[in-house]
């Protein structure tokens, strides 16, 4: 997911800097300092109006964990935010365990590309990793065994356990990630740790 960038501040007073250069105007260092600080508000407002409208254009992607289990159980809420998808079974308390815990994840992990939860101790999580010590995070924080992981596609599934709520992971890009890094150990460009 993208987000409003943070160096915001330096980027403006980059700009100001070689403005006033250009336009040979008289501000001192402090000055284009206080002026790219007083900026930096209203430019990332700016910035995030535009990623948004950018987001509510596009397609939306989801991903259903088990499909079986979503048509058996019924209706969802299905809800948007920063390019993820949320769906909570219609009679599912909002303040279950597996809610709590897949609102936890989607707000702190960029990974996340949907979260599914039919009942309130099971939440069906979709992500997509960025690394293969992403997805191992992932498999260890969701108590996932790797041993366990199978692949279907360009799709890696496990089912795990955390904090009492019974979760179905989705890695997305995952056996890429497993092909991608092969290649480039056999080059030489990524080392082996070397034991001491």
């Amino acid at each position: 997911m993208t987000g409003v960038p943070r160096d915001i501040p330096l980027k403006l007073h980059s700009a100001i800097e070689m403005a006033s250069a250009l336009l040979d105007l008289p501000l001192t260092a402090t000055q284009r300092e206080a002026l790219a600080l007083e900026l930096t508000g209203p430019v990332r407002a700016l910035v995030a109006k535009a990623l948004a409208a950018v987001g509510d254009d596009g397609p939306v992607r989801y991903a259903v964990i088990d499909s079986e289990l979503a048509l058996r159980d019924g209706e969802f809420e299905e809800s948007t935010f920063a390019g993820c998808v949320r769906r909570v079974g219609l009679d599912v308390d909002l303040d279950s365990p597996a809610v709590v815990l897949g609102e936890r994840l989607r707000s702190t992990q960029h990974d996340v590309v949907s979260t599914e939860v039919p009942d309130s101790t099971t939440l069906g999580i979709t992500v997509r990793p960025q690394s293969l010590d992403c997805w191992r995070w992932w498999l260890g924080s969701l108590g996932v065994a790797p041993s366990e992981v199978t692949t279907d596609g360009n799709t890696a599934i496990g089912a795990g356990s955390c904090k009492g709520v019974t979760v179905n992971l989705r890695g997305e890009g995952v056996p890429d990630l497993l092909v991608d890094r092969a290649a480039p150990r056999l080059m030489g460009v990524i080392a082996e740790p070397v034991a001491p």
